[in-house]
């Protein structure tokens, strides 16, 4: 059974069909490349899938059970987790405090373990912060720890939101964009973080542009053109498909 299905999901802006009946799943343990050029409808579907969008009509579901309409944080905590192009953290926060805050069972939102501090609080607050080194390590973030958000890199702050979603225990995560703007060093580097993930479980799905990304760590790519999937396969069936090439480059005439 696929991780991810949607069935027939429509969304329009004021008449205007941004998604037109989409129709695609997500197998369990791999990484999907969702591509298709600009106006295609990828971030509007990864808005309806996450819960910042409710869709107008269809379904999603998330290992087996329909989330259409559920809220951000009720989709966040069944599993599916996703970021965002431009880093939404805190700027002002350290790096560390930015991981902890995405950790789930926060002893600190409940007013009695705030207060009273019992062990099992102060027990869960050792975890996190466990948790939080250990994810910080694993993508390079170890150095920057005590620096504020803002003075990272574009890069560090690429990171950092994949650390950010990793704290939520995702099993699916749908990252928006996760090698933009970024040198080709650490895009290598950002993929091979991804691979290891998909290695270790978690299924990944990725809006990206950056085609050589897509070439070297996605299977299957999903292709969207004008709010409806056109094509899956793999990237070079996709690259040679004068159907794809059409909708990227459009019709000769």
């Amino acid at each position: 059974m696929p991780l991810l299905e949607i069935h027939s999901l429509t969304r329009s802006f004021d008449g205007v069909h941004a998604l037109r009946g989409v129709e695609l799943s997500v197998e369990a343990g791999r990484v999907t490349g969702l591509i298709g050029p600009n106006g295609a409808g990828k971030t509007t579907l990864f808005n309806c899938i996450s819960g910042m969008l409710r869709p107008d009509s269809g379904d999603i579901r998330f290992a087996g059970q329909s989330i259409a309409g559920w809220r951000p944080d009720r989709i966040t905590r069944a599993g599916l987790v996703r970021t965002f192009q431009i880093a939404h953290g805190f700027p002002r926060l350290s790096v560390l405090e930015n991981l902890l805050l995405y950790g789930p069972r926060q002893p600190g939102e409940r007013v009695l373990p705030a207060i009273m501090r019992p062990r099992a609080a102060r027990r869960r607050d050792a975890e996190l912060l466990e948790q939080a080194v250990t994810i910080a390590h694993r993508l390079n973030l170890n150095g920057v720890l005590d620096n504020r958000a803002a003075d990272l890199s574009g890069g560090q702050k690429k990171l950092l939101e994949i650390g950010r979603a990793l704290m939520a225990e995702p099993r699916l995560l749908l990252l928006d964009e996760p090698v933009a703007g970024v040198n080709p060093t650490l895009a290598r580097d950002i993929a091979a973080h991804l691979r290891a993930l998909a290695g270790e479980g978690i299924t990944v799905l990725l809006i990206e542009h950056h085609m050589d990304t897509i070439a070297a760590l996605c299977d299957p790519v999903i292709v969207m053109a004008e709010g409806v999937k056109l094509r899956e396969g793999s990237f070079d069936e996709l690259a040679n498909d004068p159907i794809v090439r059409e909708a990227y480059m459009g019709r000769r005439r």
